[in-house]
């Protein structure tokens, strides 16, 4: 087993149910692709629909639900919203997944 798995065996249902939530994130073709592209740099909604080749109106949707889930953070810049992904943890477990299907 990983150094990175607790010692203890047991997991309480409220952090059970965090983790779950935080996996859903990623149940998403579009949503894994805007955080794909969010891991590099901070990007606005057009920029984003560009680059994942959806709807704005679509990515405005997952950013919604993002935000919600605390993934991503938003800043105003003038007319604009720029998103990032602010917490290096999920930019980590990110990349790892990426990686590891990646890999095989």
């Amino acid at each position: 087993m990983s150094t990175d798995t607790p010692s203890d065996s047991s997991l309480d249902e409220h952090t059970a149910a965090h983790v779950a939530e935080l996996f859903r994130a990623f149940s998403d073709t579009s949503r894994v692709r805007i955080l794909y592209a969010l891991s590099t740099r901070e990007m606005n909604v057009n920029a984003l629909a560009a680059n994942v080749g959806i709807s704005e109106s679509a990515v405005s949707h997952h950013l919604r639900g993002l935000r919600q889930m605390k993934l991503v953070v938003a800043r105003r810049g003038g007319k604009e919203v720029y998103y990032r992904i602010e917490d290096e943890h999920i930019i980590t477990l990110f990349g790892q997944g990426v990686k590891h299907v990646q890999q095989g």
